[in-house]
Formats: structure tokens, C-alpha cells, sequence
């Protein structure tokens, strides 16, 4: 009974964790516009989460290698520690380069605590459907940060202040970490691994400057420009050098021999897509939803879809243990198709109701089911040894699939709205120097009632049109997901052999 509390504990403190971290991000979009007002920084303003997204994606599959080399429990709490110090950081900072540089910290401390925590899961759990159903609950979190988030962050910001928006992480981070250091044991090697410090280096130096690369171009510079070019080939130099060290590595970062597996390599295949059509979605809805249908807010989209995604994730958590995995992905990524199609034919005049069912499949049928299937399969899929890693590698891959996808998406609509604009501007009488303000999505989002109703519903038509055949990189996505959910082969998830939960290493 009383490993059964300690358990209980156990996973109640990693939900915490994880909360904590997953609502960072949403939490601080809504106290964004107090944050300039106090320290200003606006040309700088989107660092505040390039930044996090670029430290955590970065560092993901190092922590995944650490943890399965040194333990869970102890870098699950120097993932938590980092991301504390970062939160307190965050809170004192004056300008906008010290919360730049504080969010980078939180952002290396995120890195940890989303693999590691799927991964204690599979370690303590003996029990398919249990670890099945927890692994869905987990990554619903994500979901109902999303839903719950901006909401928090508004009160917090209003009612407390911005800088409590990132001290409120304190408590709950300190109980979290409190709970597991007492709570969950771990077991000791004997043996003392080598670590990759060549690798890991490469590693990061090719995934930032990737990332910047796809967050820079076609917005800050050229595609074609010296940084944006500058940035790929160092991203292509460090990869060939990465795969070189790894493959003479005593103890690679990345074990290079596990994507031989095909439900590996499928699964990180099927999971970048994924993270391609969520990114997009999460990205162009709002604008979407205001700009084009002119709802008030994004709400009426984001939130059924986000409620959603957090219910499909928790409910083929515990589907994987009746079907096999290739059939659950294949059925995301069927979804997935279906969804960006509709999206693609999204009119001006598309009903509430037809709008929320859309969102609603989206969430539950596309996106929800990768969120804990993924990770199962993953775990199920390699030897014990590499269990963490494999963890990291869904959310590697997801993240740098959503940067992709999102950028391509931007690219395809900035450049459809944009030519659309300049065929009609002559017939219309819209003057040169206003194309570049009428073909900013977001500045027609906040100063629309200043444009004329004519061309207002001219240009609403043309990002309305715009935003439409972006979607058509989706139904791309989704259809390379489908061929590599089909690839990866029929994994199940099978019970391990049972153990006390006491005398598990974790």
C-alpha cells in the first residue's frame, strides 16, 4: 500500500511538472503586451519564445542520453532546477535581453522534464493499460495548458503582476521536486559512462542553427540571403560531422543504430509531421478565426480543438493496448488529411458550429492520438538501456517538424496574400505604399476597422484564399505521416515483465 502511495505521488509531482512547464509558453503570450509596457523590447519581442523553444528543443535528446546513462530521478531534478532558476530569473528581469536570456535558461530545464517524465512512466508501470492511459493523461496536459494558459495568464497578469506570470512556477516546481527526491528511488551503476561531449556540442550547434534558419527566413531575411544561407550549411557541416562522431562514439547522444528499427524511424517520421500540421494550426487559426471570419477572439477555434487533443490523447493512450500502433498513426495521419483538406476550403461564411466540429476532429482524430501512441511506441520499440532517448526523440522531432511546418506555412501565405494584394491593387485604387500593411495578416488583424470596407473585404478574401492553400503543405505532411505510420510495421504494446514498483530502477 504503500508503494501504491508513493507512486501516486510520484506521478502526481511529474504532472505538476510537466504543467508547469508546458503552460510556460501560453502563460506568457497572454502577459506579453505588460511586459513591453514595463521594459519595452518590442522589436525583440519574439525572442522571448524563440529562444525557449530553441534551448529545449536543443537539449532534449542530450537529457534523454544523460538520464539513461546517470538515472532518471537525477536529471528529471536538475531539468526542474534549471527550469526554476530560470522561472525566479524571468520574474526580476529589467529588459528585455536579461528575460531573453532568463527564458533560455527555462528553456534548457524544459528540455528534461518532457522526455524524463514519459520515461519514469514506462519504467514504474508493468501494466500496459495503465501506462498506456498516464502516458495519455500526460500528454493531454499539453492540451489543457493550451485551453487553460492565456486565460491564467491574463488574471495573473492583471490581477498580480506580469512577473508572477513566471514566479508562480516556484511553488509548484519546489513541490514537484520535493515529492520525487523523497519518493522516487533509484537505483546505482556501477559502471561510469563516457559522455559524448563532441556529439552533444555538434548536436546543438546543427539544431539551432537550423531552427533560426527556418525562424529567420522569408521574415527577418531573404531565403536566399547570406545569414539564412550562412545558418543551413553550418546546420549541414555540423549534421555530416555529427553523424561521423556518432558512429565512433563509445556513448553517442544519438545512437544512430536505433532509426534501423523501422517502427523508430517511422515513428519519428509520422511524429515530425504531426508536429508540422499542429504548429501550422496553432499558428494561422487565430488569424484565421479574427481576420477572416471575423470572430472577436481565437477561443472559439484554439479551445474546442486544444480540449479536444487533450481527450484524444488520453483516450488512444489506452486504445494502443487493443490496436497496434501503425493502425493508430495511420489513423491520426487519415485524419490529418481529411482535416487540412476541409481547412483548405474554409470560406469567409463557414457556420460556428461547422468551424467547431472541424477543430474538434482535428484535435481528437490528428493531433491527440500522436501524444501518447508516439511515445509508447517508441519505448516499446528499443531496449531498455535506450528508453530515455527514444523518449526525446518524439519530442525532437515533433518540435523541429512544427518549426518547419509553421515556417513553410508563413512563407506559402505572406507570399500568396502578397501577390493576390498586388493583382487587385490597381483595379482597386490601393496605393504602392500600403500594399506591405495590407499584406501583414497581423496588422490587419489589429487595425482592420481603419481600412476601407471594400478593400478590408478584399484583402480578408485574399488571406482568407491565402491561408487556404497554406493548408495544402498540411495535407502534404499528413500524407508523408500516413506512408511512414504504414512503414513503421505492426508494433502492439506488450506487457514487460512485472516488477515491484519499489524495486524498479528508474
Amino acid at each position: 500500500m504503500q508503494n501504491r502511495s508513493k507512486t501516486g505521488l510520484i506521478v502526481l509531482a511529474m504532472a505538476l511538472g510537466l504543467l508547469m512547464a508546458s503552460l510556460d509558453n501560453t502563460i506568457t503570450s497572454a502577459a506579453i503586451s505588460p511586459i513591453l509596457k514595463d521594459i519595452g523590447g518590442f522589436d525583440r519581442m519574439a525572442w522571448v519564445f524563440t529562444a525557449y523553444m530553441l534551448a529545449s528543443t536543443s537539449t532534449m535528446l542530450v537529457f534523454g542520453k544523460l538520464s539513461d546513462m546517470f538515472g532518471r530521478k537525477r536529471f528529471y531534478l536538475i531539468g526542474i532546477t534549471i527550469f526554476l532558476i530560470g522561472s525566479a530569473l524571468c520574474g526580476l528581469a529589467d529588459s528585455m535581453e536579461q528575460l531573453i536570456a532568463f527564458r533560455a535558461i527555462q528553456g534548457i530545464g524544459s528540455g528534461a522534464l518532457f522526455p524524463i517524465s514519459f520515461t519514469i512512466i514506462f519504467t514504474i508501470f508493468s501494466d500496459p493499460k495503465q501506462a498506456a492511459k498516464l502516458s495519455g493523461v500526460f500528454a493531454g496536459i499539453f492540451g489543457l495548458s493550451s485551453v487553460a494558459g492565456p486565460q491564467l495568464g491574463t488574471w495573473i497578469s492583471d490581477h498580480l503582476g506580469w512577473r508572477w506570470c513566471f514566479y508562480v512556477n516556484v511553488p509548484l516546481g519546489l513541490l514537484s521536486f520535493l515529492v520525487l527526491l523523497f519518493a522516487l528511488k533509484e537505483s546505482r551503476s556501477e559502471r561510469k559512462p563516457k559522455i559524448d561531449y563532441f556529439g552533444t556540442i555538434l548536436l546543438v550547434v546543427c539544431t539551432v542553427s537550423f531552427m533560426l534558419a527556418l525562424e529567420w527566413g522569408g521574415k527577418d531575411y531573404a531565403w536566399t540571403s547570406l545569414p539564412i544561407v550562412g545558418l543551413f550549411a553550418t546546420a549541414v557541416v555540423a549534421g555530416v560531422l555529427f553523424v561521423l562522431a556518432e558512429r565512433k562514439a563509445e556513448e553517442p547522444v544519438l545512437p544512430l543504430h536505433l532509426f534501423r528499427n523501422r517502427m523508430v524511424l517511422g515513428t519519428s517520421l509520422t511524429v515530425f509531421c504531426q508536429g508540422a500540421i499542429m504548429f501550422s494550426a496553432i499558428a494561422y487559426l487565430p488569424i484565421l478565426s479574427v481576420a477572416v471570419l471575423g470572430r472577436a477572439d481565437s477561443n472559439g477555434l484554439l479551445t474546442p480543438m486544444m480540449f479536444s487533443l487533450m481527450v484524444g490523447a488520453i483516450v488512444f493512450g489506452m486504445l494502443q493496448a487493443k490496436f497496434a500502433f501503425r493502425t493508430l498513426m495511420a489513423f491520426a495521419m487519415t485524419a490529418g488529411i481529411v482535416i487540412s483538406y476541409l481547412l483548405s476550403r474554409v470560406g469567409p461564411d463557414a457556420s460556428v458550429a461547422y468551424m467547431t466540429v472541424l477543430m474538434a476532429v482535428l484535435g481528437f482524430g490528428a493531433i491527440g492520438p500522436l501524444m501518447s501512441v508516439s511515445q509508447n511506441a517508441m519505448a516499446m520499440s528499443v531496449d531498455k538501456r535506450y528508453i530515455g532517448v527514444s523518449s526525446s526523440i518524439v519530442g525532437f522531432w515533433r518540435n523541429i517538424g512544427g518549426v518547419l511546418g509553421a515556417s513553410l506555412m508563413a512563407t506559402s501565405v505572406n507570399n500568396g496574400l502578397r501577390s493576390m494584394i498586388e493583382a487587385g491593387a490597381e483595379s482597386r485604387h490601393i496605393p504602392a505604399d500600403q500594399i506591405d500593411t495590407l499584406a501583414n495578416p497581423e496588422l490587419l488583424m489589429r487595425a482592420g476597422a481603419n481600412v476601407p470596407q471594400d478593400i478590408l473585404q478584399f484583402v480578408r478574401d485574399s488571406l482568407g484564399a491565402a491561408i487556404n492553400h497554406g493548408f495544402w503543405i498540411a495535407i502534404g505532411f499528413a500524407v508523408l505521416g500516413l506512408l511512414a505510420a504504414v512503414y513503421a510495421g505492426p508494433g502492439r504494446y506488450v506487457r514487460p515483465q512485472e516488477k515491484p514498483a519499489a524495486e524498479i530502477a528508474v
